[in-house]
């Protein structure tokens, strides 16, 4: 039953703690922590589990907050509950440099409590789609008849624009239809906007919408917490194998009369009427007030939410003694292995292990390197058990199933949720942004695959996987002009630079099957961030020129020396990908004094020491040329101003792949070209 007198004044307390940090900031929106404040009093002060002083509890219940604009939602419930590192000073601190309570929620810099980054609209909802689903695998992967260690739901707090934004539409659908009946959606529907009612840019049904898509649907008064208590009981009960929708009816910006109900609710504009709103709400005159009989309350209950946990701790010791092999097989990638208990050693392969079961390629290959790709996955996915991968409708193009991808026999599905291979459909915006929640979840590592020019689909979600240090992998095929036929809409010429200017994303296009072994090393062993792999359609020669051991430990360092000079350094040939080979071949006409570097990750060759990027790229040597089928934009920091780019600054061309790279100059007579010229001038 719920204490409607505490809880009450703890939506209180919520709403006077959003309304003066607010008015403090000068900047920041009212409108949902007000309007919502009696489904916070629900969900934190009865409904959700979860425990303040074990944050990173692998079965606690996710809360996600997709409407991120409205923070002072989340962060007033996370400090009433008593998060630790979540205080009053931080309150008091909003949207001040160095706090815990940035403008949006972010997972690298706000406290413990914050699921996953959200502010772009949408996002949150696809990451809890994604926790929910890796909540699925996780249930059936280790949950045993004798102990269900895995049983925890997912809830997520969406507004209208959410509900608007394609990316929540795609992953909705796909939660549908997987029937991941462990996610709860609560749709804050208050009427209104940023800019205007809702009414001038919507008119849907959107409970019919997602009853369409597959969803149980409650539609209950927000405001009202009993009605509400009641639908989320419901939601956790239902027992249908569907997902869960509360439609929650709300009054926006709830206990300031000059704008509640009203767009002008939505952002800071009311904080100007905080005195009277706060003197309304039967708060006292002083600022960030809350009642003692409230803080007692919540501490309280702290200890309950102690007691849950410890009850699950003895439940995860006797599974765990009774499921070795299983206990071990969740510490290989779980984000959060420490909570194994001591005799359970982290078994994350290192470098070396995983280079170890992958075969060298014979000396005669001559395959694409997404048909590489598919070679090396294998094996790595054995020595990862936890490593699941997905496709946008393209595993015959990207090649990216983990097992055999002619019997499609180990998909996801509702009726096989240990399969490793997930089909999200022509959904690749969703599908990033879902892989982002799993990876957020904390024990399933998640690849994805689409092709490359599509990225531009999935950008804001490769964005928020960079800024989250989420170790997201994003499998993108089809790299250049050398799709050929498939003309100018499928060969992405700006897309590498574009990618490679985002912050904390290692972006790695290998030049042939060593080095894609060495770009999926990189990227397995990398935690601390996503990365991309740019995998070629076209067949590449396998570069027998280059020792297999430096390609592949040379992806590692994003740069390495691929045929160093036999006499006075004159020329350094830098490239990326399958336009690698025209380097080394030009090379062999430009003489003894002609150094080739590949480039196949700027973004780890910047995190060298300098005495290695100098090694490599020896301040000396001025003349230097690059060649790579793309803009040429990003290679100046490394040609420098004296250097030359053999590169594409146009569109390209539907026509076979070897025409069109031929055609656009991606040859080593270019190269060739371009490196004497420098010379004259």
């Amino acid at each position: 039953m719920l204490n409607h007198e505490l809880l009450a004044k703890a939506a209180t307390v919520s709403r006077g703690l959003t309304i003066d940090a607010v008015e403090a900031s000068q900047s920041g929106h009212l409108g949902l922590p007000l309007g919502c404040a009696e489904i916070g009093a629900v969900l934190f002060g009865h409904s959700l589990h979860y425990c303040p002083d074990h944050p990173e509890w692998l079965n606690r219940d996710r809360f996600v907050l997709s409407a991120g604009h409205g923070s002072m939602f989340l962060y007033s419930w996370l400090f009433l509950s008593g998060y630790p590192d979540m205080t009053l000073d931080e309150i008091k601190n909003f949207r001040q440099l160095g706090s815990k309570t940035p403008g949006h929620p972010e997972l690298t810099h706000a406290p413990s409590g914050v699921e996953t980054t959200t502010g772009p609209l949408g996002q949150g909802v696809a990451n809890a789609v994604g926790m929910a689903l890796a909540g699925k695998m996780a249930e059936a992967r280790f949950n045993t008849k004798d102990h269900a260690i895995f049983d925890h739901h997912v809830v997520v707090l969406a507004g209208d624009g959410c509900m608007q934004e394609g990316v929540a539409m795609e992953a909705l659908e796909f939660c549908g239809h997987q029937k991941l009946d462990n996610l709860i959606l609560i749709y804050d529907s208050n009427a209104v906007t940023l800019d205007a009612m809702a009414k001038v840019s919507q008119s849907e049904n959107t409970a019919e919408r997602l009853d369409a898509m597959g969803f149980d649907v409650l539609t209950v008064d927000g405001n009202d917490m009993d009605a509400f208590l009641d639908a989320y009981n419901r939601a956790k009960e239902a027992g249908s194998g569907k997902p869960q929708a509360i439609i929650a009816k709300t009054l926006i910006g709830k206990g300031i009369p000059e704008v509640q109900g009203t767009q002008n609710a939505h952002g800071e504009g009311g904080a100007k009427f905080g005195d009277a709103a706060r003197k309304g709400l039967g708060l006292p005159d002083e600022h960030y007030y809350v009642f003692p009989e409230v803080t007692e309350y919540f501490a309280n209950l702290k200890k309950e939410h102690d007691a849950k946990f410890s009850k699950w701790v003895e439940k995860f010791d006797a599974w765990k003694a009774a499921n070795p092999k299983l206990a071990d097989e969740l510490a290989v990638t779980s984000a959060f292995s420490h909570t194994l208990g001591k005799d359970t050693k982290q078994k994350t392969p290192g470098v070396g292990e995983l280079f170890k079961v992958i075969p060298e390629f014979p000396a005669d290959t001559k395959v694409s390197t997404r048909i590489a790709g598919q070679t090396v996955l294998q094996p790595l996915a054995k020595l990862n058990p936890l490593l699941i991968g997905g496709s946008a409708d393209l595993y015959g193009s990207t090649l990216n199933y983990i097992g055999d991808l002619k019997a499609r026999d180990d998909d996801f599905s509702p009726a096989n949720r240990t399969g490793r291979n997930i089909p999200f459909g022509i959904r690749e915006h969703g599908m990033c942004s879902i892989l982002n929640g799993v990876a957020a979840h904390g024990v399933f590592r998640p690849s994805g695959a689409t092709f490359l020019v599509f990225a531009d689909y999935c950008r804001a979600a490769i964005r928020l996987a960079a800024l989250s240090h989420l170790p997201t992998l994003f499998v993108f095929t089809h790299d250049s002009v050398g799709v050929g036929e498939d003309g100018p809409t499928h060969q992405p010429i700006e897309t590498i630079p574009g990618l490679r200017v985002i912050p904390n994303l290692d972006v790695v296009r290998p030049a042939d099957p060593e080095e894609t072994a060495g770009a999926w090393v990189a990227a397995l062993d990398r935690t601390d961030g996503p990365t991309l792999l740019a995998l070629s359609r076209q067949g590449v020669p396998l570069l027998t020129g280059i020792p297999v051991k430096t390609r592949r430990e040379g992806v590692l360092k994003g740069g390495y020396i691929a045929k160093k000079e036999t006499g006075t350094l004159e020329y350094i040939l830098l490239s990326a990908g399958s336009e690698l080979q025209h380097a080394m071949k030009a090379a062999e006409t430009l003489g003894a004094g002609t150094r080739v570097v590949s480039m196949p990750c700027f973004e780890r060759f910047d995190r060298q020491e300098q005495a290695y990027k100098d090694e490599v790229l020896p301040k000396s040597c001025r003349a230097r040329v690059a060649i790579e089928a793309s803009v040429p934009v990003t290679w100046a920091q490394y040609v420098g101003l004296d250097g030359a780019v053999v590169g594409i600054n146009r569109f390209g061309l539907s026509a076979p792949g070897g025409t069109v790279m031929k055609e656009l100059g991606m040859t080593a007579e270019n190269v060739v070209e371009a490196a004497k010229k420098l010379k004259v001038d």
